[in-house]
C-alpha cells in the first residue's frame, strides 16, 4: 500500500493546487450537539453482533448492560465532542489478512486481502458523529445526488437502474451513448489530509471544535498487522482515511464531491457508487465525434 500511495503522490507531483467551492451562506457546523444517554442507548442496540479481538467486551454483552453503561459512555463521547479530540486508543487499527480465495497461494503476499479493525467504541463515537454531520450535509443540501453510496434506499443496483435507464431511454429517441467507468486505484488510501480539512472549511462549511475534531480524528493514526498469534510493529498511517470506519467513508464523499459538478461541466452525465465514477453522454448517430471528444476532454480534466 505504501507503493501505490508513493506511486500516486509521484504522478500528481507539479500538478496545479486543488481548487475549492465555497459553501452556502449561513453554511456552518462548528460544534457537536451534546449527546443523551438515549442517544447511545439507541446506538449500541443497532450495532450488528459482531466484534474483533481488540475489544475487551464483547458487543453482545454491551448490548445486555447498555442502561449501565450508556451514562459513562455519554460522558466519555461528549468530552471528546467539547473538546475536539479523539482517544488515542480510538485511532489504533489491526490489520487481519484474508485470502482473497481459498485456492490462491498463502505463501504469496498478494493472495490476500487486509481486513483492518477498529474497537467497537471508536465506531459507536464515529457513528455518532457521522448522523450529526450527515444532518448537516442534508440541510444544506451538500451531497450530490447522483452519489449512491452510503445513502439510505441507494446501492449498486439503484446506480446501475440510473445509468440503464437513461442509456435506454436514449436508444429510444434514436440516440447513441458512450460510457466511460473510472475506477481510482487505493482512492481511500490516498485522501490527502490537508486537502481534506481544507474542502471540509471551504466547501461545507465545517469549522470550529468540528473540525478540531475531524483533524484529531485523522492524525496520529497507526495500524498493525495480526496473524497467527504474531503482531507487527505499530507504523503510522500518514494519509487516507481510515478502511472499515463508518466515518471514513463519508469524508471519503465529502473529499470527491466537485467531481459531480466537473463531470457536468462538460454536458455529460455522472454517477458515482464510493470511488467508482460512471461518465455518460448521448448524441445524433451523425454527432459522435462531438461526443468522443467532451468525453477525452472530461477525462483530461478529472486527471488533472
Amino acid at each position: 500500500m505504501d507503493d501505490k500511495v508513493a506511486g500516486a503522490r509521484a504522478s500528481t507531483d507539479g500538478a496545479a493546487p486543488p481548487q475549492y467551492t465555497t459553501a452556502p451562506l449561513g453554511c456552518s457546523l462548528h460544534q457537536f450537539s451534546q449527546l443523551t444517554t438515549d442517544d447511545v442507548v439507541a446506538a449500541v442496540r443497532q450495532l450488528p453482533d459482531k466484534q474483533s479481538t481488540t475489544d475487551p467486551m464483547p458487543t453482545r454483552l454491551m448490548k445486555q448492560h447498555v442502561d449501565v453503561l450508556a451514562p459513562f459512555l455519554t460522558a466519555l463521547f461528549n468530552r471528546s465532542l467539547s473538546l475536539g479530540v479523539v482517544p488515542p486508543v480510538f485511532k489504533v487499527a489491526y490489520i487481519t489478512p484474508r485470502l482473497k480465495k481459498p485456492d490462491l497461494d498463502p505463501a504469496n503476499v498478494k493472495s490476500f486481502r487486509p481486513i483492518s479493525n477498529l474497537t467497537i467504541l471508536s465506531k459507536l463515537l464515529e457513528h455518532l458523529v457521522a448522523r450529526q454531520l450527515l444532518d448537516h450535509m442534508h440541510v444544506h443540501k451538500l451531497l450530490p445526488s447522483l452519489q449512491s453510496a452510503y445513502w439510505a434506499q441507494h446501492s449498486t443496483e439503484t446506480a446501475v437502474l440510473k445509468v440503464l435507464s437513461d442509456v435506454l431511454t436514449a436508444a429510444d429517441r434514436g440516440d447513441l451513448s458512450m460510457l466511460t467507468l473510472l475506477d481510482l486505484s487505493a482512492a481511500f488510501d490516498t485522501v490527502d489530509h490537508p486537502i481534506l480539512l481544507r474542502r471540509l472549511m471551504t466547501s461545507h462549511g465545517v469549522n470550529g471544535v468540528v473540525h478540531s475534531w475531524i483533524s484529531s480524528y485523522l492524525a496520529n493514526r497507526t495500524q498493525c498487522v495480526r496473524y497467527s498469534g504474531s503482531r507487527s510493529t505499530p507504523l503510522p498511517v500518514l494519509c487516507g482515511v481510515p478502511q472499515g470506519s463508518v466515518l471514513g467513508q463519508i469524508l471519503f464523499l465529502l473529499y470527491t464531491v466537485d467531481l459531480v459538478q466537473l463531470v457536468e461541466s462538460f454536458e455529460l452525465y455522472p454517477h458515482l457508487h464510493a470511488d467508482d465514477t460512471q461518465i455518460y453522454g448521448f448524441c445524433r448517430p451523425g454527432d459522435t465525434d462531438s461526443l468522443r471528444k467532451r468525453v477525452v476532454d472530461c477525462v483530461a480534466a478529472i486527471t488533472d
